[in-house]
């Protein structure tokens, strides 16, 4: 098909027939669907038109000529939060465009189809998109000279959830009249300023930038009414910025004023024949230009008379007046009875003089006939929307600055501005044209972008036809998108379906479990439209361990295997690798391949012979960096030590159903006599060399992590670190005291000579060293032996176990699964308290994977 046969390409109502059913069909009429749509590149609800995409521009997989390998990306880079592009729109969440880039560039080949299941703004598309800018230009960018190599358009299929994500999907990465789209929004804003200047106009040429309005509420003590900013702001004109009371008081009786437990002023009002209690606000400060100088002043009669006239408009153009959420009441998980009281309807959270203007501007926009210059005039203006509504922040102490809304919540202050909304798009115009136009020749074709809305637990792309994968996934109760979209949905007529949005929510009734089984849904169709031998990156912000586990889990379950983890420094654009998870609150990065099919189906017809053991880390360090260099120095690369090789294993071993049929002793020998060991790593022969030639020129830099000892794991990690160096009892024992004051209520640890003497051995000089392989085969077995005696306690015990050590568990469990026993593995995590199976990663699978064998 030509171009400019897609370009007339129609979506009909048989086409949206077609996906009805699929997951995450949007609500909204087949008619607004339809507006806002702009096929065959963009449709607002699941597109039917992806496959023949994927049919004309994809490459057939055929695993007897496939010769793709790619290692994970582990260098560091700048984010560029600043880039104009980036800042047109406002949204909960993104991952800088340029930062995507070098994750396109190091894993495809131009050509190749890239995928994001969870799009957000669509800035994988646009990274995608620019991997086609001229060398000159990724130069000046500061890419590399291999990166520069593999310069050229990808393909891009973007999908999500949200209307309001795709929308701005579609506008980011479709074609663009820079000029055309520019002249039209000026035409419509001279003709809005004609029909409704004079309600941003007072006095004598005075044109509003924005009026500050303040809650009024009543005393508590003396049911006096006050303004909120009369007794919490002092405002002086002539400084250069305000302050805050410390203890306000009622002006009436002097009592101090806890202004949050302070009732509302409220005013009656007649909402569409619904008599409503709101509560009331007044304007405090005004500030204006005349003749080009900014201004501000008390709010005088010309101001109240303006309010006033505004307040008796009637309503000329739609606007949106759908119930919050579609919900009475309590409508989601950001409601708050206190400052949403009165926040019933979506159009609550703006002024009237607000609604008039976007009513007239969307009334106006409807009418043009070019879908991507109307959508781009739309966009445009819901760029504005977190600058234009009741919920931007007005605070004196940041006097001329409205500082915005509180970001990734629906929080309305008690004391907000108000801004001019026409002079606000005519900046975000200006931002706009700025932004396109720099890379304009960049925005000449639809051709390479697909953008779908729908779930991804429902995706249905065709198996083995994506080469790349990069999400940023919701992450547990972090933001919940569709609350925070929902004012954009509703302009646009087309409402996020949220029966799959993959959160956890109490009034969407979704907890961990909910949130895991979407999770894993979602990924799991992601890996089979994967090609073999491909990767995924998985970015997200790590704030719950509980959360990192199940997504952590999720990716395996679902078949990938994972071969990097790092934390990602924003500001300074620098990641490390990470082993441990605990109290880690920040940005992760999962790399993750999918292996091939020959492996896989070899895997299983060997399922509980050792030789699936080999077979697993052969592929494996395969796929694993040779050399990372950081800082002109060799890193030690954590995935090719012996403790994450056996995890990996085991995991695989786990989620295919199979048994492991070594013990970490065992494994461990096995790794010295197969493998080549540098520094601590294993490699295959084949990739020896290349470490040993890098190690020749630089040293080494040993990874030194800060540990939170918690529990008995990483009490036993720290003595590793602290036995580098062979110590006595008595030099290790008030550094361990030091270490284990934040100890898990529910850990039982062992006193620190029974860690010792289970873990490591003695000189004859009495000092406590790490063992070497030989030797630490025999002190692990003996360990395990321990702890599974442990456990077979807990096991006679009854009812919940309160104290217990989580490594005798996670033993104990091991030794279970061996047997088969997933029904007692079940029944023994029924009895520990939920937390400890969420945040704990091993725990937690052999719960999972036990739990789906018994149902």
């Amino acid at each position: 098909m030509s171009i400019k046969d897609r370009e007339n390409t129609k979506l009909t109502k048989e086409d949206i027939d077609k996906v009805r059913h699929f997951e995450g069909f949007p609500i909204g009429s087949d008619e607004d669907i339809i507006a806002l749509s702009n096929p065959p590149y963009y449709t607002a609800c699941p597109n039917p038109f992806i496959e023949d995409f994927i049919k004309e521009f994809g490459k057939p997989y055929d695993e007897e000529t496939d010769d793709y390998h790619s290692e994970p990306f582990a260098i560091d880079i700048s984010e560029g939060k600043y880039a104009p592009l980036y800042k047109l729109h406002a949204y909960p969440t993104k991952v800088p465009y340029k930062a995507i880039m070098h994750y396109i560039l190091h894993y495809t080949n131009p050509g190749d189809i890239v995928f994001d299941g969870f799009c957000g703004t669509g800035m994988t598309g646009v990274a995608a998109q620019l991997c086609d800018m001229d060398s000159l230009a990724a130069t000046r960018e500061g890419f590399s000279k291999d990166e520069i190599e593999k310069l050229g358009e990808r393909k891009v299929i973007l999908s999500d959830l949200s209307p309001t994500a795709t929308f701005i999907s579609s506008c980011y990465n479709q074609k663009k009249d820079v000029l055309a789209t520019y002249e039209k929004m000026q035409e419509i804003l001279n003709d809005c300023e004609k029909k409704y200047g004079w309600m941003y106009s007072f006095g004598e040429d005075k044109i509003i930038n924005y009026i500050v309005w303040s809650k009024k509420k009543l005393c508590s003590n003396c049911g006096s009414d006050f303004s909120v900013w009369d007794r919490t702001i002092i405002y002086d004109f002539n400084s250069a910025i305000g302050s805050v009371v410390k203890e306000p008081k009622c002006r009436h009786c002097g009592i101090i004023l806890d202004i949050p437990a302070c009732e509302n002023e409220n005013n009656l009002v007649d909402d569409n024949g619904e008599v409503r209690t709101i509560p009331k606000y007044i304007p405090v400060l005004v500030n204006y230009k005349k003749n080009g100088k900014r201004y501000e002043e008390i709010p005088n009669e010309d101001i109240y008379i303006l309010i006033d006239k505004v307040n008796q408009m009637h309503f000329e153009y739609w606007y949106p007046h759908n119930l919050m959420m579609n919900k009475k009441g309590q409508w989601g998980d950001y409601y708050r009875a206190g400052y949403h009281k009165g926040i019933k309807y979506i159009d609550d959270f703006m002024t009237k003089r607000t609604l008039i203007i976007y009513g007239y501007l969307f009334e106006r926009i409807k009418e043009e006939k070019n879908v991507s210059i109307r959508n781009d005039l739309m966009f445009i203006c819901t760029a504005c929307f977190n600058r234009t509504t009741r919920m931007v922040r007005y605070m004196a102490q940041h006097k001329e600055k409205n500082v915005g809304p509180l970001s990734g919540t629906l929080y309305m202050s008690s004391i907000f501005g108000e801004i001019n909304v026409i002079s606000n798009i005519r900046d975000r115009l200006d931002k706009w044209v700025k932004a396109f136009s720099t890379n304009s020749h960049l925005f000449q074709v639809n051709d390479n972008v697909r953008i779908t809305t729908q779930s991804t637990t429902d995706l249905r792309l065709p198996e083995n036809s994506i080469d790349y994968i990069f999400i940023d996934p919701p992450f547990g109760d972090n933001l919940i998108y569709s609350e925070l979209n929902h004012l954009t949905d509703s302009w646009l007529k087309v409402i996020e379906n949220i029966k799959n949005e993959t959160i956890v929510s109490y009034t969407q009734n979704k907890d961990n479990e909910i949130y895991k089984k979407l999770m894993r849904e979602s990924l799991s169709n992601m890996y089979k439209a994967l090609k073999p031998s491909r990767w995924i990156t998985i970015e997200f912000h790590n704030s719950k361990n509980a959360i990192w586990n199940i997504i952590h889990s999720a990716v395996t379950s679902s078949g990938f295997i994972i071969a990097d983890v790092r934390t990602l420094d924003k500001k300074k654009g620098t990641t490390k690798q990470m082993i441990y998870t605990s109290s880690v609150k920040q940005d992760l990065v999962i790399s993750a391949y999918k292996p091939k099919d020959y492996f896989k189906n070899d895997f299983l017809k060997n399922a509980g012979n050792e030789n699936t053991v080999w077979m697993f880390i052969r592929q494996h360090l395969e796929n694993l960096p040779r050399v990372v260099v950081v800082n002109n120095c060799v890193e030690v690369i954590a995935e090719r030590q012996a403790f994450l090789l056996f995890d990996r294993m085991v995991s695989y071993h786990l989620v295919n159903n199979i048994s492991v049929p070594l013990d970490a002793a065992d494994f461990y020998r096995g790794l010295d006599e197969k493998f080549l060991k540098r520094d601590g790593m294993y490699f295959l022969q084949d990739q020896v060399n290349e470490y040993d030639h890098a190690r020749l020129k630089m040293d080494v830099e040993f990874m030194q992590m800060v540990l939170f000892v918690n529990d008995e794991k990483t009490a036993i990690a720290w003595l590793y670190q602290q036995l580098n160096t062979p110590q006595t009892y008595a030099e290790i024992q008030p550094k361990f005291m030091k270490e284990i004051r934040s100890i898990e209520k529910h850990e039982l640890l062992p006193e620190l000579a029974v860690l010792l003497e289970d873990n490591f051995l003695k000189d004859e000089n009495g000092k406590w060293y790490i063992p070497d392989t030989t030797k630490a085969a025999d002190v692990m077995k003996l360990r395990e032996k321990r702890l599974v005696k442990e456990f077979e306690e807990y096991l006679n015990s009854k009812g919940k176990l309160k104290k217990f050590r989580t490594e005798a568990v996670r033993a104990g469990f091991a030794k279970l699964w061996k047997e088969k026993n997933y029904n007692l593995i079940v029944k023994t995590a029924d009895r520990l308290p939920d937390k400890v199976i969420q945040e704990d990663d091993k725990l937690l699978m052999y719960y999972d994977i036990s739990l789906s064998r018994v149902e």
